[in-house]
């Protein structure tokens, strides 16, 4: 009204008796006004009471659920009683008004200064960010579940213990009800914890610090016992709470509305279309496969890979032909006719070794690891001797011959694996 005074940036006013002080927005938009606010601080030596007036006194009138429930908490709201008093001031929110009414005649300062880069608003915006763009991995991550059980049993306990009990409660109804007035109650905390965090800070910071340890203790034991959520329906309902969060977040994080507005919108409107693109991104990869042309690679295998191979298509070409022999349509008169030894072959198709103990033993022994080992170190000891005589040159024939003996020893020995 006309018997307030007006508040204007870089104001220093000093008053002794009671009055009201009201500061009306500047509504021309400025991008470099994002994260700025202003500071309204009130300084006496006696204790003064400090009366917010809104002058939306109806709460119908509220644009926003956020004004609305700001409303709410605003009419059980009582006067606050201190010997010093700040406002933290949006730059495009509503008009403030408040009134300061000293118990003495004392004088008390009333000083407006801006702070053109808000840290609290940016942290705000940037966390809102980030888990609005991580919302899905994180919902699924037992880490961040544990984490955001602790958040809310610190900053909503009778939310967390409805939520831990709600399998206790039969009905829905019932369960909806109370969680309504858990949610008012937890929003009535959250704003005179914000409103008192200094105070609370300064005179009761021991059992502040008592009540985050054995709330943040407890929360955290209770989350581990129950264990992160398994099914689809609850993680697709703890990620749309997160993508909420982070809305919120994002609207409190900025002094201009209209920015919010448009940062959330661009944020659903990039979860809309990441699915197009998806599929967009997977057909045209298909497309560049398909007409790109298939170009041959070649992979040189080790000793120890050529042994493996040789010894397991040796197994499976061994097992399709024992499956092609018990075949009726299998010719298996003519096979006994020809062959040389018909009870060992009628034992391989039962499932017998198709080598006998005797001939695998005989194998070992002329073509096995110990013997090609055994050959390798007489080739080098020789080698070395021939290097160190100085008439090698006259045995170059036979150092030819050698190596032609070693190839034919070696070669029926990758037949035998083969």
């Amino acid at each position: 009204g006309g018997n307030c005074s007006f508040l204007q940036e870089m104001d220093v006013i000093q008053e002794q008796d009671e009055n009201c002080y009201c500061y009306v927005q500047n509504r021309t938009i400025r991008l470099q006004y994002l994260w700025s606010t202003l500071q309204v601080n009130v300084n006496s030596r006696e204790m003064f009471r400090f009366e917010p007036i809104s002058e939306k006194s109806n709460c119908r009138n509220s644009e926003t659920v956020f004004e609305f429930a700001a409303c709410a908490v605003h009419i059980f709201w009582k006067p606050e009683t201190s010997t010093e008093t700040f406002i933290s001031i949006k730059q495009y929110g509503e008009d403030i008004c408040f009134k300061i009414q000293p118990f003495k005649s004392e004088p008390y300062t009333v000083s407006v200064k801006r702070e053109m880069l808000d840290g609290k608003l940016l942290v705000l915006f940037v966390a809102g960010i980030f888990l609005s763009h991580f919302a899905n991995s994180l919902s699924r991550n037992s880490k961040f579940f544990y984490l955001s059980g602790v958040i809310l049993a610190l900053l909503a306990l009778l939310v967390f213990v409805l939520l831990t009990l709600k399998r206790f409660i039969p009905r829905h109804s019932t369960f909806w009800i109370l969680m309504t007035g858990c949610c008012f109650s937890s929003f009535y905390f959250l704003y005179w914890f914000k409103e008192n965090m200094q105070w609370l800070w300064s005179e009761h910071r021991n059992y502040l610090l008592g009540y985050f340890l054995a709330v943040g203790i407890t929360s955290f034991a209770t989350c581990y016992h129950h264990g992160p959520f398994t099914t689809e329906v609850s993680i697709t309902l703890f990620t749309w709470t997160v993508q909420l969060t982070a809305f919120i977040l994002i609207y409190c994080g900025v002094t201009i509305p209209q920015v919010a507005y448009a940062v959330i919108a661009v944020s659903l409107c990039s979860k809309g279309l990441c699915y197009p693109l998806g599929a967009a991104c997977h057909l045209g990869r298909k497309m560049k496969n398909h007409f790109k042309s298939k170009e041959l690679v070649f992979k040189w295998l080790t000793e120890e890979e050529y042994r493996e191979q040789g010894e397991r298509e040796t197994a499976r070409a061994l097992e399709e032909l024992r499956s092609f022999c018990r075949n009726p349509d299998f010719p298996s008169w003519l096979a006994v006719y020809k062959l040389q030894s018909p009870h060992r072959f009628a034992g391989f198709v039962l499932g017998s070794p198709h080598v006998s103990p005797a001939e695998a033993k005989a194998h070992d022994a002329e073509y096995g690891i110990e013997s090609f080992f055994l050959e390798e170190q007489l080739f080098e000891t020789r080698a070395e001797s021939e290097q160190g005589d100085p008439a090698s040159s006259v045995h170059e024939g036979n150092e030819e011959e050698e190596d032609e003996t070693h190839r034919q020893i070696s070669f029926p020995y990758a037949i035998e694996l083969l």
